[in-house]
């Protein structure tokens, strides 16, 4: 069976950026930034993406077009060597573990977008009519998210039966439809909310410590931290990009898309930072609350704001249009991998994929916040072990092997790849190929030994 193609560049491009913003962009970078220096981070960031990121998407974009096959048997498309296929392995356990917490922090969106919705209604639910403090927000943190197991399990499965609905249609009339949609809708909620948010009184303190760079703030660790988000914001290392580009077509511009791609996930990033700062001062709250900060500092926020709920359940689908649009791609790479090398039909591959995850990696997320909480191996809860896994082991090491394998196995090839089979070979081609055969290597490593001794 002929393999489907993207219907058009503008598709593909809103499809590999949904598949880069998610949480790594609207959640986890405004509290890295809020915990590491403000501007600093930023200025870093911007520079990691261009130095790192756009050159690893590139590396993933070769592969996949070049095999026109799922992450794993990509790896040995162009070689006939079976071992290298465990790269695509280690890739399909990371989007395993990734899938395992990911699908559950959308059970917990869901949970606030229904109880911010509920209190409309009555004195039930969270209500942010009026100005709320920490203690409320916490209180209900812990009882609706950390001890409501089944709650939340309840809201989870909802997200799974979402992506289900739209997997099932397959990766053109599902996935890309879908993303024609919502990634406007996203882009329309984040500018919406940029706009309530900078009116706020105080607002440009927060907007001030969002751009204007600490120096001191600047560290190794920093270094490391920030490149460990470029590679979580750009779903590096866990055969996505491989997936979605091994449906290109051979004409596209893959050093144009790579580019795009990156600076769509970095735009989305930086324009996330002017919901969450100006909100965050405008009531004198502390930016560096760490990763509670979108569940009990920004309610807080919003519940001084006139019609504060609303604005609340806006930012909140934004997220879960974030979220969706993300875990709609990682699921496609287990199901390509079901379909074409296990050869399942494609309903069998859904629904054996979102059950199998759901079974193995959802409901263990869900209980180590109730029954299985006192589960702790390595001085961490389930939860946490899948994101420590799949984050600092099994992505960098896929990523790592798949610079290897296009700087020393596929070799000159990737440079005609990337030229589109040209006769000559750009200049860029050219340094990108050595960049990544000799330099980038070393920095993977150094953000594999880092995430160890950053976080045991």
């Amino acid at each position: 069976m002929q393999r489907q193609t993207w219907t058009n560049h503008i598709t593909y491009i809103l499809t590999i950026a949904g598949a880069t913003i998610g949480f790594g962009a609207t959640w986890r970078f405004p509290y890295l930034v809020g915990e590491n220096g403000g501007g600093a981070y930023v200025l870093i960031f911007i520079l990691a993406m261009i130095l790192v990121g756009i050159p690893i998407i590139l590396v993933e974009n070769v592969i996949g077009r070049m095999a026109h096959k799922n992450s794993i048997d990509a790896f040995e498309e162009n070689t006939n060597k079976s071992a290298w296929k465990i790269i695509g392995y280690m890739g399909a356990i990371g989007a395993f573990g990734i899938l395992a917490y990911y699908m559950v922090l959308g059970g917990w969106v869901i949970a606030y977008i229904a109880n911010i919705f509920t209190s409309f209604f009555g004195d039930i639910g969270l209500n942010l009519s009026s100005p709320i403090t920490k203690e409320i927000t916490s209180e209900f943190y812990s009882q609706n998210i950390e001890n409501s197991p089944w709650l939340i399990g309840f809201y989870t499965l909802i997200f799974v039966v979402i992506n289900y609905i739209i997997l099932k249609k397959g990766i053109i009339d599902g996935i890309e439809r879908s993303v024609k949609w919502l990634m406007p809708l996203l882009l329309l909620c984040l500018l919406g909310m940029i706009a309530r948010n900078i009116t706020l009184e105080n607002a440009m303190e927060g907007i001030k410590f969002y751009l204007i760079p600490d120096f001191s703030a600047i560290t190794p660790k920093l270094f490391l931290y920030v490149l460990g988000q470029v590679f979580f914001a750009l779903s590096l290392g866990f055969g996505v990009m491989i997936t979605l580009s091994s449906h290109l077509r051979k004409d596209e511009k893959l050093v144009k898309t790579a580019c795009i791609t990156g600076i769509i996930n970095t735009l989305v990033a930086i324009l996330a930072g002017f919901i969450i700062f100006p909100s965050l001062f405008s009531v004198g709250l502390a930016p560096d609350s760490g990763p509670s900060l979108v569940f009990k500092s920004l309610p807080i926020a919003f519940s001084h704001m006139v019609f504060g709920g609303f604005f609340a359940i806006v930012f909140f689908v934004l997220l879960l249009i974030a979220a969706l649009t993300t875990s709609l791609t990682i699921y496609q790479v287990i199901i390509s991998i079901l379909e074409e090398k296990f050869k399942l039909s494609h309903n069998k591959a859904v629904s054996f994929t979102l059950i199998a995850v759901f079974i193995l990696g959802n409901l263990p997320c869900i209980l180590a916040y109730g029954p299985w909480s006192d589960i702790i191996i390595f001085g961490r809860n389930i939860f946490d072990n899948f994101d420590f896994i799949s984050g600092n082991i099994f992505f960098v090491l896929t990523a790592l092997g798949s610079v290897i394998y296009v700087g020393w196995v596929l070799d000159k090839s990737a440079i005609k790849e990337i030229n589109n089979h040209s006769s000559k070979s750009s200049l860029f081609s050219l340094i990108w190929f050595y960049y990544i055969k000799y330099i980038i290597p070393p920095i993977i490593l150094a953000i594999f030994i880092g995430g160890f001794v950053i976080k045991i």
